[in-house]
């Protein structure tokens, strides 16, 4: 094993849901300075190619074997940014490279590893649509392939219960095509036919997409893995604006008799 040197460091970045002046000047430092960007295929893409910085783009699902890349370069002494997209702390690659820190080599516990917060979809979403998180919310990922679906339907029916205002990651994909439609069946079990579910794609690029449905108006084939989807609590509400504005979406910071 290479012992790890002292200008040898690794940062998690957000590079935020898409637009790049969502991009903190933290994490921009950090892809500045790097000599070698780790990450998914697509995510990588969106940095411009640049003398003395390499590009190492990888699959989906190889998150674990792309943080022990980027934990080996580090230790070679490379400044090393490993790029996740919205905030690399929700359902991204900050668990998976302390994960692999932890089951791998022992020196690599000595390196400089840093993680930088960015914008995460869930975040961005809620700016367009106004405040539909203003009040408590929880946040899932309906993608089974790292826990069972059981489990993930135990909380969904717990979240919607304690009348949470829950953000799903993963919604839907060609591999896991039915659990949005399952999961919009325990909504209509739990909430009422009137209460929101907002469906909001690809927020910060040019197609962009917000669509306000209520619980009995959702469905699932309005959505695919671009789509970040929030279903409102029983308090989530509209107001309307004037002319052709959009309304906003609501969940007030009260609740109850005062909500």
């Amino acid at each position: 094993m290479t012992d790890p040197l002292p200008n040898g460091r690794l940062t998690i970045v957000g590079l935020g849901p898409g637009d790049p002046d969502w991009i903190t000047p933290a994490a921009q430092r950090a892809l500045d300075e790097a000599t070698d960007v780790v990450g998914y295929g697509p995510y990588v893409a969106r940095l411009p190619d640049r003398p003395g910085r390499t590009k190492h783009a990888s699959d989906n699902r190889v998150e674990l074997d792309r943080s022990r890349r980027a934990l080996g370069l580090a230790a070679q002494g490379r400044r090393v940014a490993v790029v996740s997209g919205g905030d690399p702390g929700v359902f991204a690659m900050a668990a998976a490279v302390l994960e692999a820190l932890e089951a791998g080599e022992p020196g690599w516990r000595a390196l400089d590893v840093r993680v930088e917060p960015g914008i995460s979809a869930m975040l961005a979403a809620a700016a367009r649509l106004g405040a539909p998180l203003g009040g408590d919310f929880c946040v899932m990922s309906l993608s089974d392939n790292l826990k069972p679906w059981d489990i993930v339907e135990k909380r969904l029916r717990l979240a919607l219960e304690a009348d949470l205002a829950i953000c799903l990651y993963n919604p839907i994909s060609k591999a896991r095509p039915w659990q949005l439609g399952r999961a919009f069946e325990i909504v209509r079990e739990v909430r009422a036919r009137e209460h929101l579910i907002l469906l909001a794609r690809a927020v910060g690029r040019p197609d962009e997409r917000l669509t306000i449905r209520t619980v009995a108006e959702a469905r699932a084939e309005e959505a695919d893995m671009a789509t970040l989807v929030i279903i409102g609590a029983s308090t989530t509400r509209l107001i309307t604006r004037s002319g052709d504005a959009p309304p906003f979406v609501l969940t007030p910071r009260s609740y109850g008799a005062g909500a």
